[in-house]
């Protein structure tokens, strides 16, 4: 059985897919490793008719990033799983697919720790690039 990190030569652009999935659990983990004690420790009451807002407004705001970043990781990685799964249907499984792949996982893990510790945005920008060039890739290969 191949390790997570050993591509498959049918299907090598699942390896990095199936690796930003589990990094989400991982910053879901660290999420909740800030939010849980942060309620307690704020005092924050809970009720099902408040608001997110409603809740994080008495907590500082540096340990609502890791959230942040999570929410992140619901929205624009989900169009690189679309375009890893359809790039692969379209067995575009080449080099520069694999390493533009590669690349976005690794920018979102970096802009991931960076977001949660510091909050800049420039990182996300480089990755949306190289979703763009990843789609673009696929966008060729039905033409």
């Amino acid at each position: 059985m191949p390790s997570l990190l050993t591509p498959t030569p049918a299907h090598p652009l699942i390896t990095p897919l199936l690796t930003l999935a589990s990094w989400t659990f991982v910053m879901e983990l660290w999420m909740y490793a800030l939010r849980i004690p942060a309620l307690s420790k704020y005092k924050v009451p809970i009720s099902p008719d408040m608001t997110t807002a409603d809740m994080n407004k008495n907590i500082p705001r540096h340990l609502q990033w890791p959230a942040d970043n999570y929410n992140h990781l619901m929205e624009q990685p989900t169009v690189f799983y679309a375009v890893a799964l359809a790039l692969d249907r379209l067995e575009v499984g080449d080099s520069v697919a694999v390493g533009l792949a590669w690349t976005y996982v690794g920018l979102r893990v970096v802009h991931s720790v960076v977001q949660a510790a510091a909050n800049p945005v420039m990182i996300f920008a480089c990755s949306s690039v190289v979703l763009l060039l990843m789609t673009g890739k696929g966008v060729l290969a039905v033409m």
